[in-house]
């Protein structure tokens, strides 16, 4: 697996060029597959991927239909992680999961393969009353500024 700074230096290369960054969110193995032949710089594992897969809304990866962390971590381990080699895999983290320690699950995060991690589903997307009453229950946006940071401090 490259390491932070390497995917940086390639990232980098490709503005340079003059090129575009092309980001491929997927929950599927094919789709993963498919984007990597055509250039991707990156796959995002992200639960409304899945969800997408299955028919519904990107929409429903905000829902409590499932626990997103798992979902991602099931599906993108089975699916994406031995499929697409050589190319960085992002996973989609819910740092506001209260079940989970996240510096101990970031670690997790990166045993497992992945390259780095982006914050969805986001509690910065949710505001009015509902957004009020997640940040009163202790739901917090600086969780996920958190846990970039903490990425950032294991080289993701």
């Amino acid at each position: 697996m490259k390491t932070r700074e390497e995917i940086l230096c390639q990232l980098q290369d490709q503005l340079s060029a003059g090129n575009h960054i092309i980001g491929v969110a997927t929950g599927a193995g094919i789709t993963a597959k498919y984007a990597k032949q055509g250039g991707a710089d990156f796959i995002l594992m992200l639960n409304s991927g899945r969800f997408r897969q299955m028919g519904r809304s990107s929409l429903a990866g905000f829902l409590p239909f499932c626990n997103s962390n798992e979902m991602v971590m099931d599906f993108a381990s089975r699916e994406i992680i031995p499929l697409v080699k050589d190319i960085p895999i992002l996973f989609g983290l819910n740092a506001t999961d209260p079940t989970k320690d996240m510096a101990a699950y970031i670690r997790e995060i990166k045993a497992r393969g992945f390259a780095g991690i982006n914050n969805y589903p986001t509690v910065g997307l949710i505001d009015g009353q509902f957004g009020e009453a997640l940040q009163e229950d202790g739901n917090l946006y600086s969780y996920e500024v958190d846990a970039i940071r903490i990425a950032r401090e294991q080289d993701l």
